[in-house]
């Protein structure tokens, strides 16, 4: 009987350790870390890959949280932000940013980014929130950063939810009556 205590206790620590020093997958940093013409990989990599219960998605982030948890995006102002809302409860997020911070995901690699994350898994709603108005249909396609320096960008001539819609439910494989798309005013999101 003491054999088998101490057998409990020696698996119950080594899975909290395993549990303390595995993080939540990001999307992005699977893509910066896949070799140039590799092929698909799951976002949830070779590990667990266990998301936790809260996540915090800057600019040209993707990540997930797992069932009843609460997604924080920082400071939204001219971006727009993607919460894809699983069947089980979880939620997986991305924060589109107009250009692109250093190191992180362009707009136009993000809904790949939150596809792969989001892994086939059933699909109950998508949420489009931010600057709507700042932003253009195509950008989800080609980045303002892709253009050169004689093409000129598409800008919005009006704010385009219909637009937004459409582009996020093409890039996520997903029917569009799963897409709703607000403007919100600037400030941080709290998505639970």
């Amino acid at each position: 009987m003491i054999e088998l205590k101490r057998g409990i206790t020696l698996l119950a620590f080594t899975l909290a350790g395993t549990l303390a020093l595995s993080s939540p997958v990001t999307a992005s940093d699977h893509a910066r870390s896949a070799p140039a013409g590799a092929g698909p990989r799951t976002a949830l990599g070779p590990g667990p890959g266990i998301p936790g219960t809260a996540a915090t998605i800057t600019e040209g982030q993707v990540k997930e949280v797992a069932p009843g948890g609460v997604i924080t995006y920082p400071s939204v102002t001219s971006c727009l932000t993607v919460t894809v809302r699983l069947r089980d409860g979880g939620l997986v997020g991305a924060h589109a940013s107009l250009f692109q911070v250093p190191g992180e995901l362009r707009s136009d690699e993000i809904l790949a980014a939150l596809g792969q994350l989001t892994g086939g898994r059933p699909v109950i709603a998508v949420q489009v929130k931010g600057a709507v108005g700042a932003w253009h249909p195509g950008y989800f396609v080609k980045a303002i950063e892709s253009y050169g320096e004689d093409e000129q960008p598409p800008y919005p001539a009006h704010p385009d939810p219909e637009g937004l819609a459409d582009a996020v439910s093409r890039g996520l494989a997903v029917p569009g009556g799963l897409v709703t798309v607000e403007d919100v005013p600037d400030g941080d999101q709290i998505v639970g």
